[in-house]
């Protein structure tokens, strides 16, 4: 047999994705075995922070990086969303899996929709991305920094600490809570973050074994799709607590991204979009386009 320890952070979520990707690994090769082993990081520590307060690259992924460096773990689980677009040196993605619906959703008292919030509402989010979009739409709400895992975000909407708050929707129904859902975000109102909804495994670059194993599980699909859409945060030199956004799907044989980049108030925005064939090549052209429209001022100020 062969056994591939699995690292993994301690949320609920967290352990969902990666019994998913054991289930996975074991179904695809039958002599393999895989052994989760639990991380609590930087970012699941600091619950009393707004996360761009405490620093916005690898917070919730520096003490799995080092355990792989350090071999103490085969492979690491992240939602690619929480991932930093450079590669650590040494290490490399081995394998992005499928991809969940990529929208946000609303979670929401009295099963209230972003429209139907009484002026003032009270909504929680920790994503500069989110309170950007949500300001755009809603200059009367009260957007405010919210922090937890998705059942205790959820939980703290129905005590009346917020009036609502946004999810990832991949999150939500991954953990089975879809009956609070109240409202499902289109993209044109909330365009997702770079990844969103994708799970992407980390190994060592060297570990020829485990690449070898993760090949079987790989999706090239949306591994394109996501390559693009962090080519695009890439080029803007942005991390997960940046206001920037981006979705790329497949049609007709060609990659087509959307990506936006908007300032935390809401008064400001640029969206761009394009098609392409070379994820990469379509990613870091439609940041350029971003850039000359504004993109960099922007950021500039985040």
């Amino acid at each position: 047999m062969i056994e591939r320890i699995i690292g993994t952070r301690t949320s609920q979520l967290a352990l969902w994705q990666t019994r998913h990707i054991m289930a996975l690994l074991e179904q695809a090769w039958p002599d393999v075995t895989c052994r989760p082993e639990s991380f609590v990081t930087q970012g699941d520590k600091t619950l009393d922070k707004p996360l761009p307060q405490i620093g916005g690259k690898g917070l919730f992924t520096q003490e799995l990086e080092q355990a792989l460096l350090d071999g103490r773990i085969h492979l690491a689980v992240h939602s690619l969303k929480d991932l930093p677009v450079e590669d650590s040196p040494g290490l490399t993605l081995g394998a992005i899996v499928g991809r969940a619906d990529v929208r946000d959703v609303l979670i929401a008292a009295n099963g209230r929709t972003l429209k139907t919030l009484p002026k003032g509402a009270i909504v929680g989010t920790s994503s500069l991305r989110r309170q950007s979009q949500l300001r755009r739409l809603r200059p009367d709400l009260d957007v405010r920094s919210i922090r937890g895992n998705v059942e205790t975000r959820i939980r703290k909407v129905h005590e009346g600490q917020y009036d609502a708050t946004v999810l990832a929707a991949a999150g939500v129904t991954r953990l089975g809570l879809d009956e609070h859902i109240a409202e499902w975000l289109p993209l044109e109102t909330m365009l997702p973050a770079p990844g969103q909804g994708a799970l992407a495994i980390q190994c060592r670059a060297n570990d020829v074994e485990t690449l070898r194993l993760l090949a079987a599980i790989h999706n090239p699909e949306a591994a394109a799709a996501v390559t693009a859409e962090r080519a695009f945060l890439h080029a803007l030199d942005g991390g997960c607590a940046t206001p920037v956004a981006a979705y790329a799907m497949w049609g007709n044989g060609r990659l087509q991204l959307i990506g936006y980049v908007g300032a935390v108030n809401g008064l400001t925005m640029v969206r761009v979009h394009g098609s392409g064939e070379d994820p990469q090549v379509l990613g870091e052209a439609l940041a350029q386009e971003a850039i000359a429209e504004g993109a960099a001022e922007i950021l500039a100020y985040v």
